[in-house]
């Protein structure tokens, strides 16, 4: 399930569907004076760009200790890292070759086997995982009831990847310097935002006016990926091997649908009669569960709308 490439698919059916529909009203007004906000008409459809700051409270699900089969977290004994660096790839299993000593080195010297070259623990584990900033992609329609009042529907796609950093500790180094290494975690994610809202426009001028905008959020969130990276080896946290060194089938990746309500603040500039471009700040405030519940909290984007007058 690709939420991503699927939205792109609902924009442009959409699109389509739209595109059959044209309001045709005529206000009627001639006596509107020049430099005055003009009457809104019918329906306007456009896209969405912007960049997506996702809450970093979520990214610790990222953080290799996994889910349980009531979907809480994991202990370390059974986190993914866990059995991944001390049972599937450190030589206890076959082929019986300490894969995880053969990627590391010090003083360009290969680290021998664990337990006598290298370690890990529950202090190795990341600390903190960091989402980092998103590109947002969407569609934007809106339907105006009168020229400062408008129905908006949005649906917004953005794929957020969360990065943290981990330590395996060597044993017996050379140099103090060298008593741990640091290795990378990463984490790849989906989410597929539903809008449903009313937004007002402030102002009479006929150019541009401040507009503000809330309503209701559904946002429909993928665990894409889980990774760390020891030098050259790349562990996918998700897969697991048997004691012949197949890979056996990849765990369950969770996903989750969640409610919650969005708001919005921006310069509503209106280049001709058919087309308006907006610059707008929108915070979204929801409780995202995607394997286990993270709380409540706010995620933020700041976006260039361009809307089509139908």
């Amino acid at each position: 399930m690709n939420l991503v490439p699927k939205s792109v698919f609902l924009i442009l059916l959409l699109l389509q569907g739209f595109s059959f529909t044209s309001y045709s009203q005529e206000e009627g007004n001639e006596t509107e004076k020049p430099g005055k906000l003009k009457a809104g008409r019918g329906f306007h459809v456009g896209i969405t760009v912007g960049a997506f700051f996702a809450n970093n409270a979520a990214a610790q699900i990222y953080d290799g200790y996994g889910f349980d089969g009531n979907g809480g977290k994991n202990d370390f004994a059974n986190s993914y890292m866990n059995q991944n660096i001390n049972v599937q790839f450190n030589g206890s299993a076959n082929p019986f070759i300490d894969q995880i000593a053969q990627a590391m080195s010090v003083n360009g010297q290969v680290v021998a086997p664990a337990p006598e070259g290298w370690s890990f623990s529950e202090n190795d584990m990341p600390l903190q995982m960091r989402y980092n900033t998103s590109i947002l992609i969407g569609l934007a329609c809106r339907y105006f009831v009168d020229k400062k009042n408008t129905l908006i529907f949005n649906v917004n796609a953005t794929k957020i990847k969360a990065s943290g950093a981990f330590t395996i500790t060597i044993n017996n180094p050379i140099l103090p310097s060298e008593a741990f290494k640091t290795f990378s975690i990463i984490g790849g994610e989906q989410r597929l935002m539903f809008q449903l809202g009313y937004q007002r426009i402030l102002g009479n001028h006929e150019k541009a006016n401040l507009f503000v905008e809330a309503g209701l959020n559904l946002t429909m969130a993928k665990f894409d990926n889980n990774k760390i990276a020891i030098n050259n080896l790349v562990i996918d946290l998700f897969t697991y091997y048997n004691p012949n060194g197949q890979q056996t089938i990849a765990l369950q990746k969770p996903v989750t649908v969640n409610l919650g309500a969005f708001a919005g603040l921006g310069l509503n500039i209106t280049m001709s009669t058919k087309t308006t471009l907006q610059v707008l700040y929108a915070p979204v405030y929801e409780r995202l569960k995607l394997g286990y519940d993270t709380g409540l909290h706010l995620q933020h984007s700041v976006a260039l709308r361009a809307y089509y007058n139908l």
